[in-house]
């Protein structure tokens, strides 16, 4: 059930945590994906995430570049561009302002004489 809850949240914040992982620079899938585990995220598989960079190239917001390697298969590194800076600020600040009223409406406590039912009784 976690695992089942933590995909679905996921979801709506991975293009964000994937564009975030890029600017210290440019990365490769698998380096990305170990940077979020690393993070708690949880395992972002292949599956999940080369589709998102996928779809992040396509909107200008990274470019991605394949590198022959000397020994083993080639990488496609994945760098921001100013479109993706500029995207990951503004929904970085979106995304804040919505995990701060989450987060308060978690932890205020229930205003009483709501109305609603009460524990044991008739609405």
């Amino acid at each position: 059930m976690a695992a089942d809850r933590r995909t679905s949240w996921l979801k709506g914040v991975l293009d964000l945590l994937v564009l975030s992982c890029l600017t210290g620079g440019e990365s490769y899938g698998y380096e990305i994906a170990r940077s979020l585990a690393e993070a708690g995220v949880g395992q972002v598989k292949g599956g999940t995430l080369y589709p998102v960079l996928n779809r992040l190239e396509e909107n200008g917001y990274v470019v991605g570049e394949f590198r022959a390697a000397e020994r083993g298969p080639g990488r496609r590194y994945y760098r921001l561009t100013a479109l993706g800076r500029a995207h990951l600020a503004g929904e970085t600040t979106a995304w804040l302002e919505f995990h701060t009223a989450v987060r308060a409406q978690l932890t205020t406590p229930p205003a009483t004489g709501h109305g609603g039912p009460t524990p044991g009784g008739s609405a």
